[in-house]
C-alpha cells in the first residue's frame, strides 16, 4: 500500500510538474507571428490600397505573403495532413501512436525516422535561430508543441505551418512553393500538385524519382480520406509533375506597375509602404507611353519616362521609369536619369527677365544671325529650321520656341543670375559654374532629371513658388525628398502667371507648331516641348490648374532618334494623359494676381496682330491702356567673325585646306569686304574664304553706295606645329 501511495504521488507530480512545464513555456500570439515582416518581398501600396509592385528584398529565400486557410486548395491541406501528420486533428501536439511506430521501426531498420508532428515542426519553425536535433531540443519542441496547442486552435496552427514551412529550394510557405515551382497560385492547386509539394516538405532536395514515388504515396493516402478517387492515373499525373519540376525556381509573377519607384522607396523585406500614386492613372500612363513609343520603333526610339504631379500637394500620381519591354535598358530609371532639357528651361529665363524689368510678353526681340565670342570659341546659335523671322514679340519667341531671341534675352538677364533661379527652382544637378554652361543654357546646355524639371514647371503652375515633391501621402522622411520646408518664392507671381498665359497660347505657337499640334488640349493647359542637342532627348512638360505632367522621349543607350521633335515624340504622351485627367472636370485658366494688366497692343509695322497682352505694373504705374510698339528694321550688320576675334588654325589640318565663314544679315544688297577687298558679289550674306595668312585683318560691310555699315578687326594667330 505505502509503495502504490508513493507511485501514485510521483505519476500526480510529474503531471503537475509536466503541465507547470507546458504552461511555462512563452507561446507568441497567432496574431503576431501572421503580422510579423516575415515575407521576403517589399510591397508597394497605391493611395487606395492597391497593390502596385512586390519586390524582393531577401535574396536567401523567397517567402511571400502570408495565406489564410481559404486561400488553400483543401486538396494541399489534405496531402499535407496525409504526408506529415494524418492524426492532426486528434492529438494534442505529440502523436503517442506515431511515436511508438517510429521507435519500432527504428529498431528494425538502420536509418531513422522521426515523428515530429506538424505542430511539433511549427514550434522548431518558431524559434530563432532553428536548432540542432538534440534530445534536449526534441523535449523543449514537445513543450512549445503542447503550450501552442494550448493557445492556438488546430486552424491557426496549420495555417501558420503552411507559410513557414521550408519547400525546394529556397521557397518558403505554400504560395512561394506553388508559384516558384508550378506556376499557379495555393488556391490552384489539383490533387496531383498538392501531392507533389506535400512530398518536398520532408526532404526538400530529393531527386525527382523519390519526389514521383513519395508523391505517389502521399496522393493514395490523401485519396483513402477523400474517399473513391482514381489513384492510379493520379499517380501517373504526378510522377510526370515530378519529373517535370524546374532545375531552379520560376520567375514569380505579381504585379509589375511601378518598379523603378519601389527600388526607390522600399528597404526592407516584409515592408508595406503607401504611396501618393493612383493604380489607375499609373496604369494608363503606362498604356499611353508604350502605345505611342511603338509608333517610333521605326524612328530609332525606344525609351521612355513620365511624371505627373499634384501641383497643390506635390504629391507624385504617376512614376513611369521607363518603357519596359519596348526598352533595351529596362532598368534605367528615366525618371531620375540626368539628359540635357533643351528648350524647356526657356520659360524661366523670359521670367527672370520680366521680373528684372527687362522685357514683358509684347516686347519685340530680333531674330536674326547671331555669334557670340565665348572663352571656347564662336557661339552661333540656330532656330530649330534654320530660319530667321526677323522683328518677334516675347510671347511669340516663348510659344513658338526660337532660339536666337532666348540667347539674346540671356545676354540681358546674365548667365549667373539664369543659373541661380534654376537651382532655386529645384535644377541642382546644374551644378557646374556659369562659365562652363555658357549662352548655351538658354537652349538647355547642362543636364537635369525629369522630376527636377517637372517639378520646376509646378512652381509656375503655383505662381512661382518652389516646394519639394512627395512620394507619401503624408511626411516623407526620404533623404532626397524633405516635404516640411516652406514653399520658396522664386519668381514674382505676376513673371509667373504671364509665362503660363503663353505657354497656353495656341497663337504664340503658330510660326513653329501650327494651330492643330499636339499641344493642343480640350482643356486649358500651359506646355513646353524641347530636343536636346543631336536629337538624343525629347521633352513636354506642361501644367493644368490641378496637374503638373512632365514626358521624356529618347533613348537610354544616348543614340540620336531620327527625325523625331517635341512635338512628334513627347507631346502625343503629354497630351493624351492631360485629357485623361481632365476628362470629367475640364481645367481652368489662373486669374490674374494683383499686379498684372491688360493692354491694347499693336505694332508698327504690324509685325504681329493687334491683341491684348498682359504687362506687369507697380503701384506708382499708370500705364495707358493702347501701346503701339514701333518696329525699327535691324540696320545690316556683320555676324561672323565677330569682333575682335582670335582665329587659331588647327595644326591637325594642312593650313592651305582651313577656311574662314565670313557672315552677314540684312536686307537689300551689301558687300563685304576683307582688308578693302571685295569678298564675293554684292548681295551674298555668307562667304567661305580661305583662311588669312596671320595677322590682324579687317572685314567691313557697305552698302551699294560705298557707306560702310559694320566693321569688325579679328586676328588669326599662326599655326603652332610641336
Amino acid at each position: 500500500m505505502k509503495y502504490r501511495y508513493w507511485l501514485t504521488a510521483a505519476v500526480v507530480a510529474a503531471i503537475i510538474m509536466g503541465g507547470i512545464a507546458v504552461v511555462s513555456v512563452p507561446v507568441p500570439s497567432f496574431e503576431s507571428v501572421k503580422s510579423a515582416p516575415a515575407s521576403s518581398e517589399a510591397i508597394l501600396l497605391d493611395r487606395h490600397g492597391v497593390v502596385l509592385e512586390r519586390m524582393r528584398l531577401d535574396k536567401t529565400r523567397r517567402m511571400l505573403a502570408w495565406v489564410t486557410l481559404e486561400e488553400v486548395s483543401p486538396a494541399f491541406q489534405q496531402a499535407i495532413l496525409a504526408a506529415e501528420d494524418k492524426r492532426f486533428y486528434y492529438h494534442v501536439g505529440v502523436d503517442p501512436l506515431a511515436v511508438i511506430s517510429a521507435t519500432l521501426e527504428n529498431i528494425r531498420r538502420p536509418r531513422a525516422r522521426g515523428a515530429s508532428t506538424i505542430t511539433m515542426q511549427l514550434a522548431k519553425l518558431l524559434q530563432a535561430p532553428a536548432r540542432q536535433n538534440t534530445w534536449l531540443e526534441k523535449f523543449a519542441q514537445v513543450r512549445s508543441a503542447l503550450a501552442l496547442e494550448l493557445h492556438w486552435s488546430k486552424r491557426q496552427i496549420l495555417e501558420a505551418y503552411l507559410n513557414r514551412v521550408p519547400f525546394r529550394y529556397d521557397l518558403v510557405g505554400v504560395d512561394a512553393a506553388a508559384r516558384g515551382l508550378l506556376a499557379k497560385g495555393p488556391g490552384g492547386l489539383n490533387q496531383a500538385d498538392a501531392a507533389v509539394l506535400a512530398s518536398l516538405v520532408r526532404a526538400p532536395g530529393a531527386s525527382r524519382s523519390t519526389v514521383a514515388r513519395r508523391a505517389c504515396a502521399t496522393l493514395q493516402a490523401a485519396s483513402k480520406r477523400a474517399r473513391g478517387e482514381n489513384e492510379a492515373l493520379s499517380c501517373e499525373s504526378t510522377a510526370l509533375l515530378a519529373s517535370m519540376l524546374p532545375a531552379r525556381p520560376l520567375p514569380i509573377a505579381g504585379v509589375d506597375d511601378a518598379p523603378h519607384l519601389a527600388r526607390r522607396l522600399l528597404q526592407k523585406p516584409g515592408e508595406q509602404l503607401r504611396v501618393a500614386v493612383d493604380a489607375g492613372l499609373q496604369h494608363f500612363v503606362i498604356d499611353v507611353l508604350r502605345t505611342h513609343l511603338s509608333q517610333l520603333t521605326e524612328q530609332n526610339v525606344e525609351d521612355g519616362a513620365v511624371l505627373v504631379l499634384d501641383n497643390k500637394t506635390g504629391e507624385v500620381l504617376a512614376y513611369v521609369g521607363s518603357s519596359g519591354d519596348f526598352s533595351g535598358a529596362p532598368e534605367v530609371d528615366g525618371v531620375v536619369a540626368l539628359r540635357q532639357p533643351g528648350s524647356t528651361l526657356k520659360p524661366f529665363l523670359y521670367a527672370a527677365a520680366m521680373d528684372q524689368g527687362w522685357l514683358n510678353a509684347s516686347s519685340v526681340l530680333d531674330d536674326s544671325p547671331l555669334a557670340l565670342t565665348t572663352p571656347s570659341g564662336l557661339y552661333i546659335p540656330q532656330d530649330y529650321d534654320r530660319h530667321f523671322r526677323g522683328a518677334v514679340s516675347v510671347r511669340t519667341a516663348l510659344g513658338s520656341s526660337l532660339n536666337v531671341p532666348a540667347v539674346r534675352t540671356l545676354t540681358l538677364v546674365g548667365v549667373d543670375r539664369f543659373l541661380n533661379v534654376l537651382r532655386q527652382f529645384g535644377l541642382v544637378s546644374l551644378g557646374k559654374e556659369a562659365d562652363y554652361y555658357g549662352f548655351g543654357l538658354a537652349l538647355g546646355a547642362g543636364e537635369t532629371s525629369l522630376m527636377q524639371l517637372t517639378n520646376a514647371y509646378r512652381a509656375l503652375a503655383n505662381r512661382g513658388r518652389w516646394s519639394p515633391a512627395r512620394f507619401l501621402l503624408e511626411q516623407d522622411s526620404g533623404q532626397d525628398v524633405v516635404t516640411d520646408r516652406e514653399p520658396v518664392q522664386v519668381l514674382s507671381e505676376q513673371a509667373s502667371f504671364i509665362i503660363a498665359d503663353i505657354l497656353a497660347d495656341p497663337a504664340a505657337r503658330v510660326l513653329t507648331f501650327g494651330l492643330a499640334s499636339p499641344l493642343s488640349t480640350h482643356t486649358w493647359a500651359a506646355v513646353k516641348t524641347g530636343t536636346s542637342k543631336g536629337m538624343r532627348d525629347n521633352w513636354a512638360v506642361g501644367f493644368t490648374d490641378r496637374y503638373t505632367v512632365g514626358v521624356w522621349v529618347g533613348n537610354f543607350s544616348g543614340e540620336p532618334m531620327w527625325d523625331v521633335s517635341g512635338v512628334t515624340g513627347a507631346a502625343p504622351v503629354w497630351r493624351d494623359v492631360v485629357q485623361y485627367l481632365h476628362q470629367d472636370i475640364p481645367a481652368q485658366a489662373p486669374l490674374p494676381p494683383a499686379g498684372v494688366l491688360q493692354q491694347q497692343i499693336s505694332y508698327q509695322p504690324a509685325i504681329e496682330s493687334a491683341r491684348h497682352d498682359w504687362v506687369i505694373v507697380h503701384a506708382d504705374d499708370q500705364p495707358p491702356a493702347d501701346v503701339v510698339i514701333k518696329v525699327t528694321p535691324s540696320s545690316p550688320m556683320l555676324i561672323a567673325p565677330p569682333d575682335s576675334a582670335v582665329i587659331a588654325p588647327d595644326p591637325d589640318i594642312p593650313q592651305q585646306r582651313q577656311a574662314l565663314m565670313l557672315q552677314s544679315s540684312g536686307a537689300g544688297k551689301t558687300c563685304m569686304l576683307l582688308d578693302d577687298r571685295p569678298v564675293s558679289a554684292c548681295g551674298k550674306t555668307r562667304v567661305l574664304v580661305p583662311l588669312p595668312l596671320p595677322g590682324h585683318h579687317v572685314l567691313t560691310l557697305k552698302d551699294e553706295s560705298g557707306k560702310v555699315l559694320d566693321k569688325h578687326q579679328f586676328e588669326v594667330r599662326a599655326m603652332y606645329v610641336p
